[in-house]
C-alpha cells in the first residue's frame, strides 16, 4: 500500500503533546543544528542576524554526511529546499511562525536533501522540527519585510522568547 506524502497543519496543543519531545522524533539519532549553521540559515534566507533563537531539531538513522562527515542539519534541508521546492519566505514563516506543521512521510526518508558542502545525497533523515516559541506577529512581519529588501529599523525586532525567560 502506498501512503500519500503531505504536510498538514496541526493544532498547537496536539503539536506540543506529540512533537515537542525530542524522544518522539523517528530514527536512531536526534540532534540539533549548531549555532554556526543556524546563522548560515539566516544568511541564506536573507533574515536579520539572530532572528532564529529556537532549537532546530533533526532526527535520522545517520547524522553525518557519508562523504565529507559533516553533521547534517537544518542548513542542509533549507539549502536543498531552496533549490525549487520552497521559497525563502515560506521557510522563514515555518521557522518563526506560530502555526505548526508536521511532515507525514515517515517512515520514508526526507527526499531531496543534499549535503550543503559536498552535495552528496543524504538518505535516512527522518524528521526535522523547530521548537519555536512563536514570534510576535509584528516581529515576524518585520523579519519578512527585511527579507524582501526593506530597511531595518534599529531595535524593532523582538527577540525570540527563550524557555524560562520573562516577557517584559
Amino acid at each position: 500500500m502506498t501512503r500519500q506524502r503531505e504536510t498538514v497543519e496541526v493544532d498547537p496543543v496536539l503539536f506540543r503533546a506529540v512533537y515537542d519531545s525530542p524522544a518522539s522524533l523517528p530514527g536512531r539519532h536526534r540532534w540539533t543544528t549548531g549555532e554556526s549553521d543556524v546563522r548560515r540559515i539566516e544568511k541564506l534566507l536573507g533574515m536579520p542576524p539572530r532572528s532564529i533563537g529556537a532549537p532546530l531539531w533533526v532526527s535520522g538513522d545517520e547524522p553525518d554526511c557519508p562523504k565529507c562527515a559533516r553533521r547534517i542539519n537544518w542548513y542542509d534541508i533549507v539549502n536543498s529546499a531552496l533549490a525549487g521546492v520552497h521559497d525563502r519566505m515560506m521557510i522563514a514563516t515555518v521557522i518563526l511562525g506560530e502555526r505548526k506543521f508536521v511532515n507525514t512521510e515517515i517512515p520514508d526518508g526526507i527526499a531531496g536533501v543534499r549535503c550543503a558542502d559536498c552535495r552528496t545525497p543524504i538518505e535516512g533523515l527522518r524528521s526535522f522540527k523547530c521548537h519555536n516559541w512563536a514570534y510576535a506577529f509584528e516581529a515576524l512581519e518585520e523579519v519578512r519585510r527585511q527579507m524582501a529588501g526593506g530597511s531595518a529599523v534599529e531595535g524593532q525586532l523582538a527577540a525570540v522568547p527563550q524557555p524560562g525567560a520573562s516577557a517584559e
